[in-house]
């Protein structure tokens, strides 16, 4: 018996290496690509809204995730091979943040899981097959909604209530649903929209300069890639034309713009990383379905309103759930 004992002590005793190496084996390390257009810092920007929404659930940098962040510094020709590069990495999810960057990614790979943050359309850009069946490997939140185009517009009648004609600032392959969103919500507002249609940032100075040369008396800025990475000389053109503006999101008006109507900055944001979360414990894309925005918020900047000589109507500066003076 006692040498019963003796023996399984010592097994014990060299097993228990064998035990404690596994229970102190660190946890699987997750890499979480991303292809975007520039890299955006300060604590409101949405890769620190990810970081901090996937550190509350438990997802830690440097410990249990890393991030291998690409960008094209605005030249789309990047796009096929920073998507390629992010496969080679073998990262277990990429984030886009426009509609050619998850194209570019979707051509890459079929199998690692794609989230996307876009503005426009995913159904339209064939990215994925339904919102609420995305199918394939993926799935993501999208800004677009057919309420927000009208709600712009009739925005921007109540603050000028003599407006007709007013210019559509938008992007082929882009932005052209939010074209025609605008164009059909001009009509029911009793408003001619003109199409401001641009492919480079060298035509917007020419593309301003025939806006109100047609009569256009106000203008509506579409959110895409190239209106985006423009926007501060978008917002300046629109002033040295005196052209009361909308824009897209909160950033414009904090650059100088006149008004903004868009999603709430924060909620696209926290809704990817949540995504990731899922995708992380094995969710499937195919299994969660594209998101589209709940929260809304119109920002008014008063100091860009006397730039313009322009006074805003009491009753739309009610509105404003923000107002910049």
């Amino acid at each position: 018996m006692g040498k019963k004992i003796l023996g399984l002590a010592l097994c014990s005793l060299l097993l228990a290496p064998c035990f404690s190496a596994k229970a102190q084996q660190p946890a699987k390390v997750r890499k979480i690509g991303s292809l975007g257009t520039r890299p955006a810092s300060g604590p409101s920007s949405g890769s620190e809204v990810i970081r901090r929404e996937l550190n509350a659930l438990g997802w830690v940098e440097g410990k249990n995730i890393v991030f291998e962040p690409r960008y094209t510094e605005g030249k789309l020709d990047r796009l096929p091979a920073l998507a390629d590069d992010l496969v080679r990495f073998k990262v277990d999810v990429i984030l886009t943040s426009t509609t050619p960057a998850t194209r570019a990614v979707k051509k890459a790979t079929l199998t690692i899981p794609i989230v996307f943050l876009t503005s426009g359309d995913p159904v339209v850009a064939g990215t994925v097959d339904s919102l609420a069946r995305p199918g394939g490997n993926v799935t993501g939140f999208t800004s677009i909604s057919p309420a927000i185009a009208g709600k712009r517009l009739e925005l921007l009648k109540e603050t000028v209530p003599k407006l007709s004609r007013v210019a559509v600032l938008w992007t082929r392959r882009q932005s052209e649903q939010s074209w025609k969103q605008s164009e059909l919500a001009a009509r029911e507002l009793g408003l001619h929209a003109h199409s401001m249609e641009v492919s480079d940032a060298d035509q917007f100075v020419g593309a301003f300069k025939e806006a109100t040369r047609a009569g256009s008396t106000a203008l509506a800025v579409t959110p895409n890639p190239l209106t985006h990475t423009n926007r501060n000389l978008i917002v300046e053109l629109a002033v040295k034309n005196q052209l009361p503006a909308i824009y897209p999101d909160f950033r414009w008006a904090d650059a100088g713009g006149l008004m903004s109507y868009g999603t709430d900055q924060s909620e696209p944001y926290r809704r990817v990383a949540s995504m990731v979360d899922k995708i992380l414990k094995g969710t499937k894309p195919s299994d969660i379905p594209v998101e589209q925005p709940t929260k809304f918020e119109f920002v008014i900047n008063l100091k860009a309103a006397k730039q313009i000589g322009l006074t805003i109507p009491p009753n739309v500066l009610a509105r404003a759930d923000k107002v910049i003076k």
